[in-house]
């Protein structure tokens, strides 16, 4: 026998579901209408290559649990390479750029909740938390 709160339940749910599907794809859509030129990506099984409308350009390569970014910044006009190398919920990544700067650090997942902290040979440093609920 069905009891009232099942009766209830059943309809919220089949309302509530495209609900938030319908708001996710606003709140998409709004996102995209702000941002006004992406990058253009090509890829292939473990390489992504991008270009944005600005003419900065960079590539992700991953091989097993190391990640390598390759890149060019058209403001600083000086190309970059950074390595990240995981281990378990510990990421260590060490960085170079044509113009002689160097950095390091590090980002450790607890949860939803990641701990990110660098430091880099033009002084500047940071540490800052960033969660999937609250951002960062």
């Amino acid at each position: 026998m069905l009891n009232a709160a099942t009766l209830v339940r059943k309809p919220m749910r089949n309302t509530l579901k495209p609900a938030l599907i319908m708001l996710s794809l606003l709140v998409a859509a709004d996102a995209m209408a702000q941002v006004p030129s992406l990058a253009k990506c090509t890829r292939s099984a473990n390489l992504l290559a991008c270009v944005d409308a600005d003419g900065n350009a960079y590539s992700v390569n991953t091989a097993g649990s190391t990640i390598y970014l390759r890149g060019f910044e058209v403001a600083g006009k000086r190309y970059w390479a950074q390595t990240s190398s995981r281990y378990g919920q510990l990421t260590f990544f060490t960085g170079i750029a044509s113009d002689g700067e160097t950095w390091v650090g590090y980002n450790r997942r607890v949860g939803w909740t990641t701990i990110n902290r660098f430091s880099s040979s033009g002084g500047s440093s940071a540490r800052f938390t960033c969660s999937r609920i609250a951002g960062c």
